[in-house]
């Protein structure tokens, strides 16, 4: 079955970086979109960036634009968010997501939190 796990949220000072994983298992990718999701406490799921498998037409939320990075390695069958210039409102559990091309996100990873310290 589809598999996605990510990695690599922790504990950041306000300023830093992180780059945030997800591996991807459990069928072929090549025709989905990838979305990177975010939960902060008491709100909703945000859309934070998304791509298609192939590496093209991006997305970025306003919050993040300029700051955030989403990429895929098809080799790796990973997704990443590279994370620049972190604010203590981008604090919050980030979550990868996969499609179809139309449709909504049907598969989920378990989540990641990422805490920024002002």
């Amino acid at each position: 079955q589809v598999q996605l796990v990510e990695s690599g949220g922790g504990l950041v000072q306000a300023g830093d970086s992180l780059r945030l994983s997800c591996a991807a298992s459990g069928r072929t990718f090549s025709s989905y979109r990838m979305g990177w999701f975010r939960q902060a406490p008491g709100k909703g799921r945000e859309l934070v960036a998304s791509i298609e498998w192939s590496g093209g037409n991006t997305y970025y939320a306003d919050s993040v634009n300029g700051r955030f990075t989403i990429s895929t390695d098809n080799a790796k069958n990973t997704v990443y968010l590279q994370m620049n210039s972190l604010k203590a409102e981008d604090t919050a559990v980030y979550y990868c997501a996969a499609r179809g091309m139309v449709g909504s996100y049907d598969y989920w990873g378990q989540g990641t939190q990422v805490t920024v310290s002002s």
